[in-house]
């Protein structure tokens, strides 16, 4: 499989996708959405989108499974499966509020080996396969090299279910408000992710996440040269809701911080 060839593809496709969502958020209007879960919306714009994307991809690589967020194809492969959110930030979008983004991620078997985030408001489109570089635009992006909490920005997503964990992240937040250059919650786990791996921040945590919200970053962030794990340090972050990114330089000392927050505090 040539997945460089592949991954231009898919460009196209997100930002097809893109182009159709950033449409109807001029026409859309709060009665179009649908109560998920408390503070978990969708709208016809999500699902259209994404029925968008699966007829696309299946044009070109016929025969692949899907795990999509709003359940619209529910094909399954051993082999090729495509890990699709069609729109990442769906509150930010029906308040009209920066960033929402279109994530579609590749795997092969269980390993990741494409990505494409294309983030709508600022037509900025971040994508790697396995194998060679992560790119912003036609551009090569990289990680930073910020080696320690009092030199880096971090990015977190502020939890909308599992309650139970609130109180050490709480506590984690406090942390970092304190040590670092700061804490932003953007909205979008998936543009927190590329925009780490473009060396805009330094960590990105969050818990409560699908496999859709992350998938497409993970791999971006390891070929722009970071590193991924879940809060234990495994690389089970695509299933078990929890991820730990940041550049090489510093992810010892952000992991052992977000798992003493997180992890130890919970017990």
């Amino acid at each position: 499989m040539n997945l460089e060839k592949l991954c231009s593809e898919v460009i196209n496709i997100a930002k097809g996708a893109g182009t159709f969502i950033a449409g109807e958020r001029v026409k859309f209007n709060l009665s179009d959405i649908e109560v998920k879960g408390k503070g978990d919306f969708v709208s016809y714009v999500d699902k259209q989108a994404e029925i968008m994307i699966i007829a696309n991809l299946r044009k070109i690589l016929p025969d692949s499974g899907f795990i999509a967020e709003e359940g619209t194809a529910a094909k399954t492969n051993d082999n090729y499966q495509w890990i699709i959110d069609p729109l990442d930030g769906t509150t930010n979008f029906v308040h009209g509020l920066p960033p929402f983004a279109v994530s579609i991620a590749l795997m092969d078997g269980n390993d990741l080996v494409l990505g494409v985030i294309y983030e709508i408001t600022q037509d900025e489109c971040f994508y790697a396969w396995k194998g060679g570089k992560a790119y912003l635009n036609g551009k090569e992006i990289r990680v930073t090299t910020a080696a320690k909490t009092s030199d880096a920005l971090i990015a977190t997503g502020f939890p909308y279910s599992a309650m139970g964990m609130l109180d050490p992240f709480l506590k984690s937040m406090r942390y970092f408000m304190i040590h670092s250059h700061g804490l932003r919650r953007l909205g979008s786990a998936a543009t927190d992710l590329a925009y780490l791996a473009a060396g805009r921040f330094e960590g990105f945590y969050e818990h409560g996440l699908k496999p859709w919200d992350v998938a497409a970053g993970a791999i971006i962030i390891k070929q722009a040269g970071g590193k991924v794990s879940d809060f234990n340090g495994t690389d089970q972050f695509l299933f078990n809701g929890e991820i730990i990114a940041s550049n090489s330089a510093y992810f010892e000392e952000f992991y052992t911080i977000v798992h003493d927050q997180l992890v130890e505090n919970k017990h």
